[in-house]
């Protein structure tokens, strides 16, 4: 199997990790500069919905946070646990 050979084989170690951290550094920027767009919709989306009453800040926080927890298969019951001992030691918080 051919990979990409992102630096010079005649490199010291050093001289190569300082090469594949900058090879790193320009594709992650060039990755983030393709989703700043989308990044703006995403905003511009949650704007609408509060601007029209259809959720509030609360509601689309909420609803977010439950997303990423389904999408990383949290335990329910674990993360209930967690949150009853961190409320028994800090106490109910005013909502």
């Amino acid at each position: 199997m051919n990979t990409l050979k992102l630096v010079d084989d005649n490199l010291s170690p050093e001289e190569a990790k300082e090469q594949y951290v900058v090879q790193y550094l320009k594709s992650m920027l060039a990755i983030e500069e393709a989703m700043e767009p989308y990044k703006e919709q995403k905003k511009d989306l949650r704007k609408e919905y509060i601007e029209n009453g259809w959720l509030t800040k609360d509601d689309i926080w909420s609803a977010v946070k439950a997303l990423r927890l389904y999408e990383k298969g949290a335990d329910m019951d674990d993360l209930n646990d967690m949150f009853d001992a961190i409320e028994k030691k800090f106490g109910a918080r005013d909502v």
